[in-house]
């Protein structure tokens, strides 16, 4: 009898372990020296299998748990539907995803590009190949997405940006409201490798795809967003740039990061 509750206790925890889809780690940085919560969203995984992974950065003052609870429909749903494992970071509120020149413990490019991918791949079955890796955000996350998906070419085939803060130049006060120069220093002093405009010439020889919108009424966003647009356009890089009415907020977030991941999707089945 005991042999037999043991047997099914087993089975049941296997049961639970195979089903689970939202799993909460903390994940070590060693160039950082420190954990960083991160939220791993899979299908319900079958043995022998593999999957796609997409890593997804919030906005600046998210979080994993409000990315999944808030920000993008059933993520749960959508693993389970495109066969893909979701990667949700903890960005730190204001990290910016850059490597801080002035706060050694904010290196979130390397972080997300370099030790997070190597530890996803190490203990998911996930398909470790570029070909089958996107990394995507909003607003901030927009800005990281592109930061570290083109310092990461290797690693990265598609990028996405909704609504991204692409263009420092015309942060104004924002450098400081958002607490970029915590993060990178005076503006003054800022180096070009820290402005999106200026990564034209690395994305040419990328061999990536990239996925841009915004919100027509984003009045933060809209412009940058459409001058960035018409810049690789003239410079003949491969993208797709979509607008759609919406301002800066969760309402135009919930469509648009949808809308993003299904393009993802093409992008993976040879659809682009």
């Amino acid at each position: 009898m005991k042999t037999l509750f043991t047997t099914v206790a087993l089975f049941a925890i296997t049961l639970s372990i195979s089903a689970q889809q939202i799993i909460h780690k903390k994940v070590f940085s060693k160039k950082m020296n420190k954990e960083i919560e991160t939220v791993i969203i899979s299908p319900k995984l079958i043995k022998g299998q593999i999957y796609k992974t997409i890593y997804i950065l919030h906005g600046y003052s998210g979080n994993p748990d409000r990315t999944y609870q808030q920000d993008i429909p059933d993520l749960t749903g959508k693993a389970q539907k495109y066969n893909t494992i979701y990667v949700l970071a903890n960005g730190n509120f204001n990290s910016w995803y850059v490597d801080s020149p002035v706060d050694k413990t904010s290196q979130y490019q390397t972080f997300i590009g370099k030790e997070l991918v190597e530890y996803i791949d190490a203990n998911y079955p996930t398909i470790r190949d570029r070909k089958f890796r996107g990394i995507l955000g909003w607003s901030m996350g927009g800005y990281g997405a592109l930061n570290i998906g083109v310092f990461y070419t290797n690693t990265f085939s598609i990028v996405g940006s909704s609504c991204g803060a692409l263009d420092f130049n015309r942060f104004g006060e924002n450098f400081h409201n958002y607490q970029v120069d915590k993060i990178l220093g005076d503006f003054k002093d800022l180096p070009k490798q820290y402005f999106t405009f200026d990564k034209t010439n690395e994305m040419k020889l990328a061999n990536q795809f990239y996925i841009l919108d915004c919100g027509t009424e984003d009045d933060q966003m809209i412009d940058m967003n459409r001058d960035f647009h018409q810049l690789l356009t003239n410079q003949k890089i491969q993208h797709l740039y979509t607008e759609s009415p919406g301002g800066h907020d969760p309402k135009y977030w919930n469509k648009s990061l949808s809308n993003q991941l299904a393009l993802f999707e093409a992008y993976f089945n040879g659809e682009k």
